[in-house]
């Protein structure tokens, strides 16, 4: 998708994109002021613009130019004369800017950004000694600066340049890192080696996956480190410093998006094999350059420690997604909804929750209030307060009654189940199937009114406490795999069931065994064809794979590990750096659900931001867990959560499974035989 989510930034990547292929580089002064003659957009718009000039690798004087004239427009700057801020903007004028020991730019720049005592400073070139400077980019002018004069007119003030270069820097990266991703599946397409395709072995399929699971973390991250500039610059007059949630967000976009960069060139080298090792190719040139932006925009572990100093200082990323105008009516409406229910009584708030289709909005009139994406946005915002319940198994189950059941199991069942009155179970997993559900053996056989059901489950989530499950069974045993089976509901309490709790790790017993012994299940309980029950199993996986990757739960979150390192207060540098890397995680996590949010509200395919979230959500959990224990080996809590969340990985697909859908539906890959 790219790091622009609007039909006005997927316009502006396609002109850039055409432009950059005619030769054609003039984005000097898209995001500059039109008083400066500029275009009068904003940051994130030239991130769009820099992401595109990454992918082709265009080398040149805009990134440097672009730096500066973002630094000297910045409303808490001193004013420098106009015509060298319109020499930026159209391009007459060159830059280098100095990040550190070497600057990015040409030692015959015009205008050098410098750090002084206390800010920066543009100066020319007549007021520094530069050198230029062999890096490992062959195709990137960089040069060594020493400042012989500053003068007072040419300081700008504690501009935030050093986080203006990184999101920038790391726009530039999110394309190089792009380009890896495509020209490695591409070539894992077509490349063979035993007989097929090499990308459809799955050590190629899971590390193109996973370098497509990193790059879309770093196009949230820089997406939302562009965004928070744009608030930030659009709201101050006057301040000096950038606020400390804008520090936050870039800081987080330095330490993900380079290193992206930098791992999917890797990844790509690594699948292209020999020959992208050698001058043949220009994958070598796409590393280089990730280097060399790595190398600029800043230590990712300097940073990584200066967002764990934000994060424990309370600093927090504002994640709500700005609603359209039509949205204060609707909240007015939903608004007095909720204020009407806060007033009932619990048993009676839940009745009305039930009744007036609050539970899950987006549902047909009656089961749910047939609520527009804006209108479940709302919904979910006004309604926090009032504590909905949880569904659990039936969250997944309901949409599938609700689209192939009857009315009457329609009106059997669903009314009790959002009071409930009635908890499911999912009865779909078999010791010899795992996540390969298809492969199941539990088999129904046709009797007189009905159908008798033999075989076994496992891993069922509080089967123990379910009345009903939602059953797959094969049905015609001599059709192909994906057919022949048939979804029915199964009275847990009726005869030939049987229920085995299992013993978790963590000594819990949430996961049974059951087994369906001559089970008698009648024509009106099943859901949908006879022999076409894939078909609705794969709507109810649908909204599984989406539930779980709405929250990992309590004690899986950075916010958590903030608190646990609140509380502990003295750790190490090294695990100051650390814990800054998993609060970027997490925070990019936030960000990809907010994407997928707006993704929705316009009406649009959010592409692989949601399966990268549900891999990114699973992992994140185990990892923050991991630390936090390693941090507090002796907290009982943390003693359970990291026992606890090693099923994370496993439930509701396994992150081997989420490769694999991620390779070959994000991607393309050839699936396995």
């Amino acid at each position: 998708m790219g790091i622009g989510l609007s039909w006005e930034h997927r316009t502006l990547s396609e002109s850039v994109r055409g432009r950059a292929a005619r030769g054609e580089v003039d984005i000097f002064g898209l995001h500059v002021p039109e008083k400066y003659d500029g275009e009068g957009h904003g940051l994130l718009e030239l991130c769009v613009a820099l992401e595109v000039l990454g992918e082709r690798r265009v080398s040149g004087p805009h990134l440097p130019a672009v730096i500066a004239s973002a630094a000297v427009t910045w409303p808490s700057g001193e004013p420098l004369p106009q015509d060298v801020v319109r020499g930026l903007a159209g391009g007459a004028l060159t830059a280098a800017v100095a990040l550190g020991p070497v600057a990015l730019g040409s030692h015959e720049a015009d205008l050098f950004l410098v750090p002084v005592d206390g800010g920066w400073a543009l100066l020319d070139k007549g007021d520094v000694e530069a050198e230029p400077v062999e890096g490992v980019d062959l195709d990137r002018a960089l040069c060594s600066v020493r400042v012989r004069t500053v003068p007072d007119e040419r300081v700008l003030g504690p501009v935030p340049v050093r986080e203006l270069a990184a999101v920038l820097l790391g726009a530039e990266a999110c394309g190089l890192a792009a380009w890896a991703v495509e020209t490695a599946t591409d070539y894992a397409k077509v490349r063979e080696q035993f007989g097929r395709p090499i990308g459809q072995f799955q050590g190629v399929k899971h590390r193109l996956a996973t370098a497509l699971v990193r790059l879309e973390q770093a196009r949230a991250a820089v997406w939302d480190a562009a965004r928070a500039l744009d608030a930030h610059e659009s709201a101050i007059e006057g301040a000096i410093e950038p606020a400390d949630e804008v520090r936050l967000a870039a800081a987080v976009a330095a330490v993900l998006g380079p290193d992206a960069a930098v791992g999917c060139a890797q990844d790509a080298i690594q699948v292209l094999g020999g020959i992208g090792y050698t001058f043949e190719h220009e994958a070598h040139r796409y590393y280089r350059r990730a280097l060399s932006d790595r190398m600029l925009a800043g230590d990712p572990g300097a940073w990584a420690a200066e967002v764990t100093r934000l994060a424990l200082a309370g600093v927090r990323r504002d994640m709500e997604p700005d609603l359209p105008a039509e949205a204060a009516g609707i909240r007015d409406e939903i608004r007095a909804h909720a204020a009407a229910l806060a007033a009932e009584e619990p048993p009676a708030r839940l009745g009305r929750f039930a009744r007036e289709g609050w539970l899950m909005p987006y549902l047909p009139e009656p089961w749910g209030r047939a609520a527009s994406p804006l209108e479940q946005y709302v919904i979910h915002q006004e309604f926090r307060e009032l504590k909905r319940p949880n569904l659990g198994i039936a969250a997944w189950a309901v949409p599938s009654i609700v689209k192939y059941g009857t009315p009457e199991q329609q009106e059997r069942f669903l009314p009790r189940t959002f009071t409930g009155e009635i908890v499911w179970c999912q009865l779909f997993s078999e010791p010899g199937a795992g996540s390969d559900l298809a492969g199941l053996a539990t088999k129904a056989t046709r009797v007189e009114g009905g159908w008798s059901i033999s075989g076994q489950k496992i891993w069922t989530s509080l089967a123990q406490y379910a009345h009903w499950g939602i059953c797959l069974a094969r049905t015609s045993p001599d059709r192909p795999k994906h057919e022949g089976i048939t979804y029915f509901l199964v009275d847990m309490k009726g005869p030939g069931v049987t229920v085995r709790p299992l013993k978790e790790i963590n000594g819990e017993e949430i996961f049974n065994e059951v087994f369906l012994d001559d089970v008698f299940v009648p024509d009106d309980l099943v859901v949908g064809e006879v022999d076409r029950g894939w078909k609705v199993a794969r709507d109810t996986l649908s909204h599984e794979r989406v539930a779980l990757g709405d929250s990992w739960g309590p004690g899986s979150q950075h916010t958590d590990m903030i608190g646990l390192i609140q509380k502990i207060q003295d750790i190490s540098p090294a695990q100051r750096e650390q814990a800054g890397r998993y609060w970027a995680e997490g925070q990019a996590i936030s960000a990809l659900g907010l994407r997928v949010t707006l993704s929705q509200l316009a009406g649009a395919d959010p592409g692989p931001a949601a399966s990268v979230r549900k891999l990114l959500g699973m992992r994140h959990a185990q990892a923050i867990s991991e630390f936090c224990w390693s941090l507090a080996p002796a907290d009982k809590y943390w003693n359970r959560m990291i026992l606890t969340t090693r099923a994370f990985t496993i439930g509701g697909g396994t992150s081997e499974v989420q490769l694999n859908i991620i390779a070959e539906r994000a991607l393309g890959l050839p699936r396995d035989p």
